[in-house]
């Protein structure tokens, strides 16, 4: 068998063809990826050249500083006073009413006039005791005569001890009759037992009336109590003639001025206060009984404490807190005002000022007005506005 055999065939072991990549293909990859290199470097640098651009904006546009009215920390001696609610109530007030029963005959009295004590106010149907009356004066002048002829007898022997003592008895009894009868009489006369301003006439003549009966009621409004209650935990610091300022809703803004009499020696086991008694004088008779009353009690002083007005405080859930305001020197050595939240603890507050405990001291400035429109480290430029009054009537707390 013959082999044949190509003359081409050289017995090296046959290699793949490399296949070789385009020029141009290789090109195109290595522009798209410094394309995509210059654009993302160029996003880059915009947005740290925009927030330098921002930074710079903002540091050099600073907002005008804010007009603000402050008022200076000041020590003084604020009045120590201990305010409750109560009522008012008249020293002498009563219904005037009728001891016994009967008709009304005659009304004296003119409803809302002001009365003396004694005045006659109402005549009840009186003629049977007077008819009474009348009898035992008669028995009473017989009794008399009887009595002193009986005397006489005695005297000169001529008749008995036991007809001059009789006749003494009958006499007596005149006399007794007399009395009572005219205490009836009085009875069916209502008089006024005190002076003062009676109010509105709940009886007609002709009524007849029941022993406990309501005629008009009697108030003497010269004086007046006004009843107030103090916790347990205040009743060490009240004494009876410690001075009471009180206030009521009918003249605003106006106080009138008492005194303590009565603190009542038992403390109430249900709420654990004590009942405090003040006498207030009424000249002019503008207080009624049955007002409803604020009171101040003015307890002895204490020492002098930091205050400021009381609209510079910022009441919160977070602590009380006030705008201090600080000074400040630039870079261009100009001074500037700023304004720094700061917390402090506050006291008790007395006509429009509050007592600063911790915080503050003597002389610092704070913003009394303005303060709603400031954060912490502001800039502030004090105004030229007066400052808001102190309000007519102090805060009740």
């Amino acid at each position: 068998m013959n082999i044949q055999t190509e003359s081409h065939i050289s017995g090296q072991p046959l290699k793949e063809k490399q296949v070789k990549r385009p020029v141009r293909l290789v090109r195109w990859f290595i522009i798209v990826g410094l394309l995509l290199a210059l654009l993302v470097g160029a996003l880059v640098g915009f947005n740290a050249f925009r927030s330098h651009m921002i930074a710079q904006f903002f540091a050099n546009n600073k907002p005008p500083p804010s007009n603000v009215s402050i008022a200076e920390a000041k020590t003084e001696v604020i009045p120590n006073l201990l305010t409750a609610v109560g009522d008012l109530v008249a020293v002498h007030q009563v219904n005037v009413t009728t001891d016994v029963p009967g008709r009304i005959t005659e009304i004296h009295f003119t409803a809302g006039s002001h009365v003396k004590a004694g005045t006659p106010l109402v005549q009840l149907f009186d003629a049977p005791e007077q008819g009474d009356l009348a009898s035992f004066k008669a028995q009473a002048t017989v009794g008399e005569q009887q009595l002193d002829r009986a005397k006489q007898l005695a005297s000169r022997q001529f008749g008995p001890q036991s007809t001059v003592d009789t006749a003494q008895a009958t006499y007596d009894q005149a006399k007794a009759g007399i009395a009572k009868t005219e205490a009836l009489i009085s009875q069916k006369l209502v008089r006024a037992p005190f002076e003062g301003d009676l109010g509105v006439r709940q009886v007609e003549v002709g009524q007849y009336l029941t022993a406990g009966t309501q005629i008009v009621s009697l108030t003497d409004l010269s004086v007046l109590y006004a009843n107030l209650t103090v916790t347990e935990k205040q009743s060490s610091q009240i004494k009876v003639g410690q001075a009471v300022r009180v206030a009521v809703d009918a003249y605003p803004g106006r106080t009138f001025e008492g005194k303590i009499t009565t603190i009542e020696p038992q403390i109430a086991t249900e709420t654990r206060n004590i009942r405090v008694q003040a006498t207030i004088q009424n000249p002019e008779s503008i207080l009624k009984p049955g007002m409803f009353a604020t009171t101040t009690i003015v307890l002895p002083e204490k020492p002098p404490v930091v205050t400021i007005p009381e609209t510079a405080v910022d009441y919160t859930l977070y602590g009380d807190s006030v705008f201090l305001i600080t000074e400040k020197k630039g870079e261009d050595g100009k001074t500037s005002l700023t304004a720094d939240r700061t917390f402090v603890k506050t006291g008790n507050r007395v006509e429009g000022r509050v007592q600063i405990l911790k915080g503050l001291k003597a002389g610092d400035r704070v913003v009394a007005v303005g303060q709603i429109k400031l954060q912490s480290g502001m800039a502030v430029a004090i105004s030229n506005d007066p400052q808001p009054p102190v309000p007519a009537e102090p805060p009740r707390y």
